[in-house]
């Protein structure tokens, strides 16, 4: 073993004649333990927090998306359709058609409400909303009404009983925008509703799912008076990492000036960013506790030189080199990170882990959410900076007492002594 090491050991692990250096060289590793585990478990929850988020809006949002540049809609689907089934990575490809429309029943002004209409093809849904009451059916019965399917809490706050053979019990109209502009320009007639029955309630992931309705995409089309155009192509993958790839391949082979190509990412940027905001900024407040605790390194690293300088002295004269000096004290401020870092890892990751298998902190209120338990992703790359931060400031605070250790005379240090 090099005869550094074990001199810096020694100086760590040796009782003190002063008690408060080692008072003080404690406190700084437990800072260090503290703050690297604490960081390790708020990083994990926000990136469970993250990832539930995400995959919340996933499950309503494609992974990639295709609409026109200029907002007008798309009206060559079909060539569009097959070249996004010919790139690599895309399970799926499907047309839609969304805007919003005035929802009505019963012709009572109490319950009619502002909907966002999604219209898409029934026969080419990947990935159709979790139904808790009816089916998925979007179709024309025998009588040639369309189906329609609500959120369930908007379709109780209506009225609606999907299954009952009571027309005006489950039939619901839609009023466009352009079907009452229409209307308006017309000096007789009122605006043409179209009637829906509605065959089932999906589970909102999310507030903002609330007030969104399913239809055809031919009922759709009609509804907004779109024609064959449609409003984009939504793309599911194989793998959602992969959608920044899919993006690029895209965009090189459609006209930047006509097609915008968003990954999920993009349709809700300012949401993920402020996320990703808070998660490093929770990280910087709780890195102060490594920080002050470098601080501490300092003093104790400082009382330590003040206390050996006879001994540092006696090294001196025995013909070791400031340099060999500035190790030893440079490699007692590493054992002081390893061991406050490696303590705080097993710390944080035991914490982060208990918390992912066993949910042993559940949520508040956890009758309102979706999830029972503060959720835990650990992320490898958030592992390693941690601790190679942790550490790195450890050393660098032993940078000032190792410089002044090597400073001191030989001659005058052990006069000192004597």
């Amino acid at each position: 073993m090099d005869y550094r090491f074990r001199i810096a050991r020694r100086y760590l692990a040796s009782r003190r004649e002063v008690s408060l250096i080692s008072i003080i060289t404690g406190i700084s590793t437990t800072g260090v333990v503290l703050g690297v585990a604490a960081l390790i478990v708020v990083l994990s929850v926000m990136n469970g927090f993250y990832d539930f988020v995400r995959d919340l809006l996933v499950s309503f949002d494609p992974h990639v998306r295709i609409v026109s540049a200029e907002g007008r809609g798309v009206a060559n689907a079909d060539s569009l359709l097959r070249l996004a089934r010919e790139t690599k990575h895309v399970t799926a490809a499907a047309p839609y058609v969304e805007g919003k429309a005035l929802l009505l029943h019963q012709g009572t002004t109490t319950a009619n409400r502002v909907v966002r209409v999604r219209g898409v093809d029934p026969s080419m849904v990947e990935a159709a909303p979790k139904m808790t009451t009816g089916t998925f059916g979007l179709a024309q019965d025998a009588s040639g009404t369309p189906g329609i399917v609500l959120d369930r809490r908007l379709g109780r706050r209506v009225g609606l009983v999907p299954g009952q053979k009571a027309r005006s019990v489950n039939t619901v109209g839609l009023l466009s925008a352009p079907a009452i502009e229409r209307t308006l320009t017309q000096v007789f007639g009122s605006p043409p509703v179209q009637r829906f029955e509605a065959r089932g309630f999906f589970q909102a992931q999310g507030a903002s799912n609330e007030k969104q309705v399913f239809v055809s995409l031919t009922e759709a089309q009609q509804l907004f008076q779109t024609g064959s155009q449609v409003t984009g192509i939504d793309i599911r993958l194989d793998n959602l990492k992969r959608a920044d790839a899919v993006k690029a391949a895209l965009q090189r082979k459609l006209d930047s000036d006509r097609f915008t190509v968003q990954t999920w990412y993009d349709l809700k940027q300012s949401l993920y960013d402020v996320m990703r905001l808070e998660k490093w900024g929770a990280s910087a407040i709780l890195g102060l506790i490594v920080v002050v605790a470098a601080f501490n390194i300092v003093g104790s690293l400082t009382m330590v030189v003040i206390e050996k300088r006879p001994d540092i002295g006696a090294l001196q004269a025995m013909g070791v080199s400031q340099t060999d000096v500035r190790r030893i004290f440079l490699l007692e401020g590493a054992l002081i990170g390893a061991l406050g870092t490696g303590l705080g890892l097993v710390l944080g990751l035991g914490l982060a882990f208990l918390q992912k298998y066993y949910k042993i902190v559940p949520m508040t209120q956890a009758e309102s959410f979706l999830i029972d338990a503060y959720p835990v992703v650990v992320r490898p790359l958030d592992v390693i900076l941690v601790a190679g931060v942790a550490f790195g400031l450890c050393v660098l605070a032993s940078l000032y007492p190792a410089a002044r250790a090597a400073n001191i005379e030989p001659a005058r240090a052990v006069h000192l002594d004597a």
